[in-house]
């Protein structure tokens, strides 16, 4: 019975949490300046977590959760009180968690990815020739990569139990919630903005949709997840599911592919996993389970090109308003990928330098555009360093997985980190974050999905 209390409470602290988090979004519309108080509250909260309990519990990563969940929330509302704040407190928080649980001493291959980068710092201020602060640039240009390789250095051969991951993916969670609140807010009638088939701005809260989407595509996988197996009851199954079709739904609207494409292939993944490790009547309700999930992406989908008349489905078949079928189903990401390729085949070894890849394909092409792939950005800055350095993040954690096989989450994380990087580069926090997360040594998870767990 205790036990039974205990869960009980647990559960009435989240659906506190949600609330809370969901007028947190009417706040911050309703009166702007709230996105800079919650910014500043939230990095003291947060900064008295780590020190009180002394990261007993890896109560860092609770805090890089959250702090990343909400990045693209405060960019769009002007609370960050710097544009890169959120990869900064990222490395931050890790440190501090440094401070008090060691790093692994196996995490060599991460702090070798780290020198890596190095050389390309030299590169770009002996050829630097543009009239912008070289320091800046660099460190716009680094904070992403070195932030992935600090993520790394604490995450790799961290052991957390399968519960604690979920309680890292409810921190993650909370402030996209805001983030989808606010959206609903800042474009209540949707039918009023959607007039074409390209991303839109006015349906993304005025800001990039591309990142937009990559977050709350991010917040699709995890309710997924909470609906899947952390739904103890058809109450919280109403909503986690009511949830997910919320924030899948603004997903889609923002029409930007890369994010909710990403999000179903996680999710696909994600839900193989914990079939092929269930058993008999567990596996009977998972499958139910996915059923129903199924016919609400369905409803969701459905309810999306009755709202934009047809745009959407026009978007997701490469098709503009008219609906004829577009040359370039890349929007253009093919001539910067071109366009960066060129720069490594031309400086193969040492690459162009930190924060040049802008410029020369500005000199070289003409268009003003920084880059959306993070591969064919670090070969083209950092020359063959890239290619080792990129080549260390790829089958790194591919090598641990099928060594231990103690990541139930693995495919899910690795591949939203590497397919993000693909389509929205490292513009922020979350793919360095979610990164890290493929790399922990999980404990435990037979014994924790069980049939109290995936019942509905």
């Amino acid at each position: 019975m205790k036990q039974s209390g205990k869960y009980i409470k647990q559960h009435k602290f989240e659906f506190g949490l949600i609330i809370i988090h969901l007028l947190f979004g009417g706040l911050i519309f309703f009166l702007p300046v709230f996105s800079k108080f919650l910014s500043f509250f939230s990095i003291g909260i947060a900064l008295l977590y780590i020190l009180k309990f002394k990261n007993r519990n890896n109560e860092v990563l609770l805090a890089c959760a959250y702090f990343v969940g909400s990045d693209v929330l405060l960019r769009m509302t002007g609370g960050l009180f710097f544009y890169e704040l959120t990869k900064y407190l990222l490395i931050l928080f890790l440190f501090l968690g440094f401070l008090y649980k060691q790093m692994s001493s196996k995490n060599i291959i991460y702090i070798f990815y780290i020198l890596l980068l190095i050389p390309g710092i030299f590169i770009a201020s002996y050829t630097y020739k543009y009239n912008i602060d070289l320091r800046k640039s660099i460190a716009f240009n680094l904070s992403g990569p070195v932030s992935l390789g600090v993520m790394a250095l604490y995450c790799y051969d961290r052991r957390v139990s399968f519960y604690f991951v979920n309680k890292i993916l409810f921190f993650f969670l909370l402030p996209i919630l805001s983030m989808t609140a606010y959206l609903f807010l800042y474009t209540p009638n949707l039918q009023d903005v959607i007039t074409g088939t390209q991303s839109n701005f006015a349906a993304s809260g005025g800001f990039g949709p591309n990142q937009v989407s990559t977050i709350l595509g991010i917040g699709m996988f995890v309710l997924s997840v909470r609906f899947l197996i952390f739904s103890p009851s058809v109450f919280w199954k109403f909503i986690n599911g009511g949830l997910f079709i919320l924030v899948s739904f603004r997903a889609l609207l923002t029409f930007s592919r890369g994010g909710v494409l990403t999000a179903v292939v996680a999710i696909l993944f994600f839900t193989i996993m914990v079939y092929y490790i269930s058993r008999g009547v567990t596996r009977k309700q998972l499958i139910r389970t996915i059923t129903i999930s199924l016919f609400s992406i369905v409803a969701v989908w459905l309810y999306s090109v009755y709202i934009s008349n047809g745009l959407i489905e026009n978007r997701y078949r490469n098709r503009n308003a008219a609906g004829v079928e577009k040359e370039d189903i890349t929007t253009g990401r093919t001539d910067l990928l071109n366009s960066e390729l060129q720069a490594f085949y031309e400086n193969p070894f040492f690459g162009i330098g930190v924060g040049n890849n802008r410029f020369y394909r500005q000199d070289t092409t003409g268009i003003e555009s920084a880059t959306h792939n993070e591969i064919s950005r670090i070969l083209a800055e950092h020359g063959t360093f890239g290619i080792i350095a990129f080549l260390i993040l790829f089958f790194t954690p591919i090598y641990r997985f099928f060594v231990f096989k103690k990541n139930v989450f693995f495919f899910s994380f690795f591949l939203f980190w590497f397919l993000t990087i693909n389509h929205s580069a490292m513009r922020i926090a979350a793919p360095a974050f979610i990164y890290g997360l493929s790399l922990l040594t999980i404990t435990s998870e037979k014994n924790t999905i069980h049939r109290k767990q995936i019942r509905g």
